[in-house]
């Protein structure tokens, strides 16, 4: 295994992360339609704010409360208890991508694990309980607790502390998005893996070590 570690993202890598399907679950609850044009809607306050966030403009507190202060105002509630909510359904509806669970089971003894990701703290641990994966995971790095996002190569350092200061060309960063986790991982000296399952185009002067259409492909790469 030419790997000590791989670390990888949480959503869209690991975890199906259908962000319609949970807020449509959330207002349900509440006795409440949710659109696809209010989802349209949402996603034109929720997208841009998660960009600031990357780039450390607005703190996870700050993009909590915004992304929801009109529906908080809109059906009178407070914009915690929306966020609870939301990841709360979040966590009901939680399904492992294909091949993740393989994956774990044949890196397992050879290689340590973690994940960094960006999503928070709240949905983390309940959902690596829920479907089993938790015991796979020396390490779980959230932005939310560390100060500082991905791509910032201050969240992979703090990371790399936390492991024991391997050699950095026997970790793997593997991940979905091409700007935080795959630039991410480059900052910080990382070897990286792009996981590319919708065959989108490579954004100009980020180039991965890899890319993979599924967790199928990375295995029999890893394990080759």
């Amino acid at each position: 295994m030419k790997y000590d570690w791989i670390l990888f993202d949480a959503d869209d890598t690991l975890f199906h992360f259908d962000a319609f399907k949970g807020m449509q679950l959330m207002f349900s609850r509440k006795g409440l339609d949710f659109s696809e044009q209010d989802y349209q809607h949402y996603q034109q306050v929720n997208k841009p704010l998660w960009v600031d966030y990357q780039n450390g403009v607005i703190t996870a507190a700050e993009l909590k409360h915004i992304r929801f202060q009109s529906w908080a105002e809109k059906i009178g509630t407070t914009t915690a208890e929306l966020n609870s909510a939301f990841l709360e359904a979040m966590a009901d509806i939680c399904t492992l991508l294909p091949g993740a669970r393989e994956l774990m089971q044949a890196l397992q003894g050879k290689a340590k694990l973690g994940i960094i990701t960006n999503g928070f703290t709240e949905l983390q641990d309940v959902r690596l309980t829920r479907t089993g994966m938790k015991d796979y995971f020396e390490h779980v790095v959230i932005s939310e607790q560390v100060g500082v996002a991905k791509p910032d190569a201050g969240i992979f350092n703090h990371a790399l502390t936390v492991m024991g200061d391997p050699d950095k060309t026997r970790v793997l960063m593997v991940g979905d998005n091409p700007h935080s986790d795959i630039l991410g991982g480059l900052n910080a000296g990382l070897e990286t893996c792009w996981l590319n399952i919708h065959q989108a185009e490579k954004p100009h002067g980020i180039d991965a070590h890899y890319e993979v259409s599924s967790l199928a492909e990375l295995q029999s790469i890893l394990l080759a």
